[in-house]
């Protein structure tokens, strides 16, 4: 019952129904009305034309020859008739005996004439004697203007009864093929005016279902074809907006999912919409947990929600620094702005963040290396000015003070020499500005060849040096670099080795990779210490560093050296025992980046 063409041609069945009984209906009543009124009109008329057939003094005493006259004419015809005085009495009947007739005062008929003194009487009522129906006209005779008797005429209405069942019958019959053709009619009719419509809701539920391929396929005319082709045109164009705002949404989402800066949007109630992968990263929390929640709960940070909420209350922008503190410590460069509707009603905020962690934490150690190399430079050229001002002051002419000032002055210019060397040497290793000349090596080879240019300085702290056995290992390295960094490490535990103390250099093999470690029994580093001796400058004792000649940057040149390698370096250390480095390096280089 839910096909619309099922409802159209029920409802179509049902209103023809109606008007097919409605005429029926009428047609038979007033054939009906017809073959009755013509009935009465025969009835009236033969009681007409018998009142003036028979005379007054027949009905006076005569009552013989008025039922001789009555049976003679009237015996074998229609209509019956029936002659009453004013008492009721039967005087005369075409169709029974008078005597044997009981008193017809009380027939309605009669009773019109002369108690209601009407022209005519008429009534239609069941024979019991006949067992059907009968019409019954009555009219007064009148002599003088007095009624004298009744004439009543009847027909009998079985006949006519007959004739309107064979005509309800003919009705029927009619009606039913009428109702069969107009149904057939309508069945057709509602199934062509319905397919487009029933075709069209079909696809709107399909495009309902984001099934936007989807078209009407029906063969239509006038309105039914226009509303065909706006539902067509109408996905169509569904279908070019869809892929439109898909392509603009996975645009987006690439955007946002590739950005680099944490992005989320805030409602105007202060809870969150959206954020990218970023943001989740900044966080620690993933999208479903952060989506819904306030943006307090999110980021936990009160400077930021505090920008957010100003934004939320004002519509202004804003731009601040603001720390984050969980998962761990950061700097973020936040934007807030509004985001508005079509209406110009404040919609909610976006907020950007770029983690500008690394770069507060580059420019502190830019500072810092500022101030370290100026210290450190300043410190080798006041020696120099203030030992030439001494010899410019006279010193100059004691020739054993002079010897000794210049010694001093050539140090420094050394020392200083250095520093800068090593301050180009980093520079070039961290811009990977330095091209890495790799050749198969026996390490064993290159530490005794290092060790070797130490020698005077080794003996003259009369330190002991250990070092591997002779043997080949071979590695695939650049000469001059590993030479570097052997040289460093061995340097830096020479300088922080007391007299007669012991450095020991040692390599460990593996498969792929193998250990260079540079052991020795100085001073060693405390624990706090530790994660700082790779930086540039810091010294565990500066004073036994700078009086070693030390620049401070042998550690940070090896680590980045080591780093070139794609290998890894790490140190060992017990304040007061000494200390161990342990460098690992592979043994082949598939693409060793320059230095």
């Amino acid at each position: 019952m839910n096909k619309l063409w099922i409802r159209i041609f029920i409802a179509f069945l049902s209103i023809l129904a109606a008007v097919l009984l409605a005429i029926g209906f009428f047609v038979a009543d007033m054939i009906q009305h017809t073959y009755m009124d013509m009935a009465r009109t025969q009835l009236s008329q033969d009681a007409d034309l018998l009142m003036k057939t028979i005379r007054p003094q027949t009905l006076k005493g005569k009552p013989d020859i008025l039922q001789k006259k009555v049976r003679h004419y009237y015996s074998n015809h229609e209509p019956r008739i029936t002659i009453i005085d004013t008492n009721g009495k039967v005087l005369a009947d075409s169709d029974d005996d008078p005597a044997n007739m009981e008193n017809h005062a009380n027939r309605p008929e009669f009773r019109q004439v002369i108690t209601q003194h009407k022209a005519s009487g008429e009534s239609i009522r069941s024979s019991h004697t006949l067992g059907y129906n009968m019409m019954y006209v009555a009219k007064p005779v009148k002599e003088n203007g007095k009624v004298t008797a009744v004439i009543r005429t009847s027909i009998a209405l079985d006949r006519i009864d007959a004739v309107l069942k064979g005509l309800w019958f003919s009705l029927g019959l009619a009606m039913a093929v009428a109702f069969l053709i107009s149904g057939w009619i309508s069945y057709v009719l509602a199934r062509k005016f319905t397919r487009p419509i029933e075709a069209s809701i079909e696809v709107s539920n399909r495009l309902i279902e984001k099934d936007y391929d989807s078209r009407v396929h029906v063969n239509a005319s006038g309105e039914l074809q226009q509303l065909a082709k706006a539902i067509n045109n109408l996905a169509h164009n569904l279908k070019q907006q869809m892929n439109e705002i898909d392509e603009n949404e996975q645009q987006l989402t690439a955007v946002l999912e590739n950005m680099d800066s944490g992005v989320m949007l805030i409602q105007t109630s202060g809870r969150i919409m959206l954020v990218n992968r970023a943001m989740e990263e900044m966080t620690g929390l993933s999208s479903g947990e952060l989506i819904g929640k306030r943006h307090i709960e999110a980021g936990k940070s009160f400077g930021l929600s505090q920008l957010i909420d100003r934004s939320l209350k004002t519509g202004e922008r804003f731009r601040d620094e603001v720390h984050l503190y969980y998962p761990k410590e950061r700097i973020l460069d936040a934007h807030i702005a509004p985001y508005v509707g079509e209406s110009g009603e404040l919609r909610g905020v976006v907020a950007v963040l770029h983690d500008v962690t690394e770069t507060r934490r580059l420019e502190q150690i830019r500072s810092e290396f500022v101030a370290n190399v100026s210290h450190e430079l300043k410190t080798p050229v006041t020696s120099v000015k203030g030992f030439a001002e001494t010899l410019l002051d006279g010193a100059m002419y004691d020739e054993a003070t002079l010897r000794e000032f210049l010694k001093i002055i050539y140090d420094e210019s050394d020392r200083l020499h250095r520093l800068i060397s090593d301050i180009l040497d980093l520079s070039r290793i961290e811009q990977h500005r330095i091209p890495l000349k790799m050749e198969q090596l026996n390490v064993v080879d290159v530490i005794t060849e290092t060790a070797q240019t130490m020698r005077k300085r080794i003996e003259k702290k009369q330190l002991e040096l250990v070092l591997p056995q002779k043997r080949h290992v071979m590695m695939e390295a650049d000469k001059d670099r590993l030479r570097q960094i052997l040289l460093n490490l061995v340097t830096n535990a020479i300088a922080y080795t007391p007299d007669k103390g012991r450095i020991e250099i040692s390599l460990i093999e593996r498969e792929n990779e193998l250990d260079l470690i540079v052991s020795d029994t100085g001073i060693g580093i405390s624990e706090k210490d530790l994660p700082r001796i790779f930086e540039r400058f810091y010294r565990v004792d500066k004073a036994r560093s700078r009086q070693s000649g030390g620049t401070g940057l042998g550690l940070a040149i090896v680590k980045h050296l080591v780093e070139s390698y794609h290998g890894k370096i790490r140190v060992e250390s017990e304040e007061g025992k000494g200390s161990t480095f342990i460098v690992t390096l592979p043994r082949t280089q598939t693409r060793p980046d320059a230095v």
